[in-house]
């Protein structure tokens, strides 16, 4: 069960995947997918972790793209966890990543993670201006955007679940990589960035609607 709302003038549709759908424009918007996350860990001697965060990551980017059929992707930053990562891809996870761009448009947002272009085809954008929205791996600029970097996440019911969260002007969308860590709600970068009435929108099975809370 999807969840719409509006920024500015747009239908979006928040997924509960944590991918973003805006219907109008055929556009699929996924964030901070951290791709080579656990190879990046190993390799600078950090926590090791299961090696199947590629594909657990892949396989729920292919079956958005099933499900929707865009004509255009927007990855919004960290879709690698850094460069060296991008540049190490198995090659069964360099070509399942090029068969999925295949014939559509498909449009690189440059994150902290990973501030260079992948040799992977598609356009590279420090952000991307789209039908009077603005796309950018971390909010708190100017106009109607949309953002990601901080992977937000609430509490419900004693578990935390990622979420969208969005004050009609903002929109941070919640990490869609596998192996992705979060920030809590009541952080002060979130509670600075989101104005009065915001909302998050807690992903999982369905998506859930729920005030943001304030400190």
């Amino acid at each position: 069960m999807p969840y719409p709302l509006r920024l500015g003038p747009a239908a979006l549709t928040a997924r509960p995947s944590g991918a973003l759908w805006w219907a109008d424009q055929r556009l699929l918007c996924v964030a901070d997918l951290h791709l080579g996350k656990a190879e990046r860990l190993a390799r600078r001697g950090g926590a090791l972790l299961p090696p199947y965060e590629v594909r657990a990551t892949l396989e729920r980017l292919d079956a958005e793209i099933a499900a929707t059929n865009p004509a255009h992707v927007i990855c919004l930053g960290d879709s690698f966890d850094d460069l060296q990562a991008a540049g190490g891809l198995e090659e069964e996870a360099r070509l399942w990543l090029l068969r999925m761009m295949a014939g559509r448009q498909w449009s690189w947002v440059e994150g902290n993670h990973d501030p260079g272009p992948p040799d992977l085809g598609g356009s590279h954008h420090g952000e991307m201006h789209l039908a009077g929205l603005i796309f950018r791996h971390e909010g708190g600029g100017e106009g109607l955007e949309i953002s990601a970097h901080y992977h937000p996440k609430a509490r419900l019911a004693g578990q935390s679940r990622p979420c969208f969260l969005t004050d009609g002007r903002r929109l941070i969308l919640p990490a869609f990589g596998a192996y992705t860590g979060g920030l809590r709600l009541e952080d002060p970068a979130l509670q600075a960035l989101m104005g009065p009435g915001a909302l998050a929108i807690l992903t999982g099975r369905r998506c859930l609607a729920v005030p943001m809370p304030r400190r």
